[in-house]
Parts: C-alpha cells; structure tokens; sequence
C-alpha cells in the first residue's frame, strides 16, 4: 500500500464515520476559544470546561481580563495544569489583545504567536476552529496516532508532522482532520493499550499490522 492510498482510506474512513467531528471545548466566541486552548495545555478538555464558565462570567471579554490582577484570576484557575504560568499568559494575552489589536483575537497564525502563551499548535487550533483556515494542529494525540497509522514517517518533532499531514490531506479537509485525528487518539488509539479491537482502521494501520498481527 501507497502513503497516498494509506491516507485516502484514513479520509474516507473519518468521512463516512465522523464527518462532523470537532473541538470537544466549549466556548461562544474567538476569545473564549483563545482563552479555553490555552488553559488545554497538558490538561484534559474536560477539566477546561469545568473551569472556564467563572472565569467567563467574571471575564467577559479580553477588556476585562486585561484589568484582573493575579491574585483575582488564580483561584479560577488553580485546578488547571501550571496555573501559575497560565494565569500570567491569560493576563498578558488580554493586555495585547486589547493593545494591539483593538480586543479582537486575530486570524492569522503569526499573529496570535505573538501572544502570551499562545504557540503554533494554539494558533493553528484557533484557526482552523474558527476560520476553517487549513492549519493542522499537532498534539500529542495527533502525534502519536499519525505515527501510529503510518501517516507521518520519521517526523521527530510537532512541526515535522504537520507538514507530512497538511501534504497528503485535501486543503479543504485539513481544518476537520485535526479533530478526526485527536479524538481517535483520545478515545480509540489511547497511548498505553490501543482499542484496535474496535479500530476501523486496521487494515491500513502499520501499529497493527505489524505489532498486533504479527503476535497472533
């Protein structure tokens, strides 16, 4: 089988099974998102979610975050992973927001790595989510699972993985395969024992074929 043919199956596959898959993170605006994205590092959507409504409802908008003090926003945050770090770039993200870009979370990738806490895995989230833009975003999740497949080859680094991906996948699928990826790999291809049990993409999977297969 082709890396090609590998992937189109891989699209087909998500297509027929998951075609309205997205971020699991709840939010009603580009700034909630922004906000709720970057508490996600290193924590689980649905600690994010438990966490966000009182930082919302006291902060409604990058204006208002930009005015709270640490002590005020880290109790909100403290049962977040690295709230110490994360209350200083939620703090520093709002002040340029509301500084350089007139409170409007901008739309470009280089752009919003110019703020506080925010990388190119962030500002790829925010905006393919947002603007269906074709960047893919690359966790530990998508990483692990493109590897696992054989979509990516040899890729050592997030970066490297998402320019074999954004390669193969049609442009206007890239903004949709990040969820397909990251929820096959939250729920199905799990890190220590992968459901390949329940995986319906076995017949194309290097992990499978070769280490499941082969002990049979």
């Amino acid at each position: 089988m082709t890396r090609k043919e590998r992937f189109q199956f891989v699209v087909d596959y998500f297509q027929k099974h998951s075609p309205d898959a997205e971020t699991e993170l709840i939010y009603d605006s580009p700034y909630q998102l922004l906000v709720s994205v970057i508490l996600s590092a290193q924590c689980t959507d649905k600690r994010v979610n438990m966490t966000t409504p009182s930082i919302f409802e006291k902060y409604p908008d990058p204006g208002a975050l930009s005015k709270a003090s640490f002590d005020e926003l880290f109790p909100l945050i403290k049962s977040i992973s690295y709230p110490n770090n994360k209350t200083k770039h939620l703090i520093g993200m709002a002040n340029m927001l509301v500084k350089d870009f007139h409170g409007k979370v901008p739309l470009t990738v280089d752009e919003l790595m110019l703020l506080p806490g925010v990388g190119r895995k962030t500002a790829n989230v925010i905006t393919s989510v947002i603007d269906n833009q074709p960047n893919m975003a690359v966790d530990t999740h998508v990483f692990r699972v493109s590897a696992r497949i054989g979509l990516t080859v040899n890729a050592k680094t997030p970066l490297a993985a998402e320019k074999q991906l954004i390669e193969f996948i049609p442009q206007e699928l890239i903004h949709k395969a990040h969820h397909w990826l990251i929820l096959h790999g939250r729920y199905v291809c799990i890190a220590r024992k992968p459901k390949c049990f329940i995986c319906g993409l076995k017949p194309v999977c290097k992990y499978y074929n070769k280490s499941i297969r082969e002990n049979k």
